[in-house]
């Protein structure tokens, strides 16, 4: 809480009676002067008052909105499921309750079936949700220009046009698919070990087609409560539909689309829930001219095998480990940007990396860059890149950092 404003003090006239009168005209014009002075002070004063005023005003507004909003009921979200002349059916989230409602004239022009809407405690329609707060917007990651480019992936050119010939040529070349006679394959699978340039090869594409990248996580797909992951599902596709030309890219797919089992629990049961909604938007996406869809998994083997036949994802890619030309390459790519000492030998270098995958290999120029900047040079030496290497190989052996290779052999 702010102090009162101390105010001057207020100046006196003392006047000698038997002072000449230059003396008196003297104190008198020094006494206006005081005065003046004061004056100044208390304007100053006043204003810094009114500002404070002003303040105090704004923050009262600001409590009385916030205690109007806490005092506001809460509304909760729902789907428009259908529309008729006795009203709409909503079903709210959560508890999947279904309801009939009445809708007035106004909002009836405003909803159709699907739309997602916000409901009172009396399941009256308030809002009509936009897009941009839509879940979808929330759990996919959209870049309409992903900058990776084909030169920065390394060691993977036989996988890399093959990706190319299944994602890229239909949709710069159609008509070559079509004078020929063939559909272009329908769905593209990456799988591999980790960090091997599974994700940089779907947005290498798409920066070469012009396309908007559309990432989703599998694990994203798999939401609590029922029917919520098959309505993201549909919402993935439908994005994938309005941003085209577009790369639909989901990771982990082993995280929806693993082997289905006879368990009855009701998590197991939303799984494969969500699953026969993606193979189902899968066979029925049959206009692909500007859609083209890639996924990627570190599990091949846990995958489900209706998710593997032909019209779903007919070509099946794995993308291994780096060879020792590969991680040559890899290194070189990643050290083109470095002040490099002319000892640092790249062969070397991949030759004592056997096991690493291409994001390890980016680690270790990081590291070694490091040592550089701690030593205080701007140049990096071989020695760093050995430092890096060790510090590596030791975070690997007490586990805060394992190479893939460390639990595949």
């Amino acid at each position: 809480m702010s102090r009162s404003p101390t105010l001057p003090d207020r100046p006196t006239l003392d006047l000698d009676p038997e002072s000449s009168p230059e003396e008196r005209l003297a104190a008198l014009r020094e006494h206006l002067r005081r005065l003046v002075d004061v004056n100044e002070q208390l304007d100053d004063q006043l204003e810094a008052v009114r500002d404070h005023r002003a303040d105090l005003r704004e923050e009262v507004d600001d409590l009385q909105r916030e205690n109007e909003t806490l005092k506001t009921a809460s509304l909760y979200l729902a789907t428009v499921e259908d529309l008729s002349e006795d009203g709409a059916v909503v079903k709210q989230h959560g508890n999947n309750q279904e309801v009939l409602t009445d809708v007035s004239e106004r909002m009836r022009e405003r909803i159709e079936v699907g739309d997602r809407v916000t409901i009172n405690d009396s399941f009256s329609i308030q809002d009509v949700l936009d897009a941009e707060t839509d879940a979808r917007a929330q759990a996919m990651e959209v870049d309409q220009s992903p900058s990776v480019e084909y030169e920065d992936i390394g060691g993977l050119e036989e996988e890399l046009r093959e990706v190319r010939e299944a994602v890229e040529d239909p949709l710069v070349n159609p008509e070559q698919f079509a004078a020929v006679g063939v559909e272009p394959p329908s769905g593209v699978l990456l799988h591999g070990p980790p960090g091997t340039g599974k994700t940089m090869m779907a947005k290498a594409v798409a920066n070469e087609t012009d396309a908007t990248f559309i990432k989703m996580a599998g694990s994203e797909l798999v939401q609590k409560f029922i029917g919520e992951g098959s309505r993201l599902v549909r919402d993935l596709f439908d994005l994938a539909a309005q941003e085209e030309p577009a790369i639909l890219f989901i990771d982990e797919i082993d995280a929806v689309a693993a082997e289905r089992t006879d368990s009855k629990t009701s998590g197991d049961a939303e799984v494969q829930r969500t699953m026969m909604q993606l193979l189902s938007e899968m066979d029925g996406f049959d206009e692909r001219g500007d859609v083209r869809i890639i996924a990627a998994t570190n599990r091949f083997d846990m995958l489900d095998s209706a998710i593997l036949r032909p019209g779903r994802f007919d070509r099946l890619i794995e993308v291994p480990e780096p060879d020792q030309e590969a991680r040559e390459r890899i290194i070189e790519i990643h050290t083109r940007e470095m002040n490099l000492a002319e000892a640092v030998d790249y062969e070397s270098l991949a030759a004592k990396t056997e096991g690493f995958s291409g994001a390890e290999l980016e680690s270790l120029t990081t590291e070694a860059g490091m040592f550089a900047i701690r030593d205080d040079r701007a140049e990096v030496t071989m020695a760093d890149f050995e430092a890096a290497y060790e510090k590596i190989v030791e975070n690997a052996e007490d586990g805060s950092l394992p190479p893939y290779a460390s639990y595949v052999r």
